[in-house]
């Protein structure tokens, strides 16, 4: 953290900008987290040009980690990063004394950003969600991004969320309702008051019509299941967006369309099967065909079949971005 409480706003207009990406956590065959695997990961996604990473969120599997093994991730990430981008840790819980806790290890560690969400259990009520995020902001220093989620068990208003940008190290919003009404709302809104975020390319074709700008992807695992080493059309895409330079970004955005399709196939096939629930299984195996590792997923999500893996790779290899068409093999 290398700004005061009072700064947190500013430092998030002038830092949080391009793309930044969702980090799996990968584990090891004895359901480890598998630091070398992570160590891969992040070297991987720096040559990217993404500008930022998220660790422990939805993605990273935050639900299914052990405290320890939180801790764990608070001590290593800033050591493997090595400030060559942005860092931001998912602190949220369902008590808020290790809630708290968290947020104070990640800005005493070196991280720049907590992300925070409702305690998806006891909260049913936006007036809950407020006072949580209020009492956890008061406690800490480190600049706050709410998560806005239906995987949190409630999704708040654009109204609610503007009002929760008054929190003075409220930074930033990433509204990941996929209601496209409450993510224009909150742009229109709460946008003056922090950072707003919507992890959906389409996004930024409303921009011209409605007179709000993104200034950051923040956050998704597009970039290292979009591109490869060599091939940078999805954080180029989002460069260009983000700088609001539209009809340069519309001519790449032709280019990673039939990967979009791809993952939303994907993404709404597994979703479906598990009533909802994030597809991480889907993701993480996704990730391995370009080269990265991702290993097992934790109960209670279940792992993908043999068939669907032989189908996704199939598909991949038809877009021609998998690292198995070079020789490498996945699990």
């Amino acid at each position: 953290m290398n700004y005061s409480k009072l700064e947190a706003k500013d430092w998030a207009r002038q830092n949080m900008v391009g793309q930044w990406t969702t980090m799996m956590t990968p584990f090891t065959s004895n359901d480890e987290i598998d630091f070398d695997g992570l160590k891969k990961n992040i070297e991987h996604v720096l040559k990217l040009g993404t500008k930022g990473m998220g660790f422990s969120w939805n993605m990273g599997e935050f639900w299914s980690l052990t405290h320890e093994e939180r801790l764990n991730l608070i001590e290593r990430v800033p050591e493997l990063v090595k400030q060559r981008a942005k860092i931001a840790f998912q602190i949220t819980g369902t008590s808020l004394k290790e809630v708290i806790s968290y947020g104070k290890k990640i800005e005493a560690s070196g991280f720049d950003l907590a992300i925070l969400a409702p305690p998806y259990l006891m909260t049913k009520t936006e007036g809950q969600v407020l006072d949580w995020v209020e009492r956890v902001a008061e406690k800490v220093n480190i600049g706050i991004a709410f998560y806005n989620s239906p995987q949190f068990g409630i999704t708040l208003s654009a109204k609610a969320l503007l009002k929760m940008t008054e929190i003075k190290n409220l930074a930033a919003v990433k509204e990941a309702s996929f209601n496209t009404q409450i993510s224009l709302d909150t742009h229109l809104l709460a946008g003056k008051k922090a950072v707003i975020s919507v992890p959906d390319e389409e996004i930024f074709f409303y921009e011209p019509f409605y007179g709000f700008h993104q200034q950051v992807m923040f956050a998704n695992t597009s970039d290292w299941r979009f591109d490869t080493e060599d091939r940078h059309d999805y954080v180029e895409f989002i460069n260009l967006a983000t700088k609001g330079e539209l009809e340069k970004a519309k001519t790449l955005y032709s280019k990673i369309a039939p990967v979009k399709q791809l993952s939303r196939k994907w993404w709404s096939r597994m979703a479906a099967q598990t009533g909802g629930s994030l597809p991480v299984q889907m993701v993480k195996y996704w990730g391995e065909l370009m080269g990265m590792a991702g290993g097992h997923v934790r109960p209670p999500l279940i792992p993908l079949t043999e068939t669907e893996k032989a189908e996704m790779k199939s598909d991949l290899e038809k877009l021609g971005i998998t690292k198995v068409l070079s020789g490498a093999s996945a699990s």
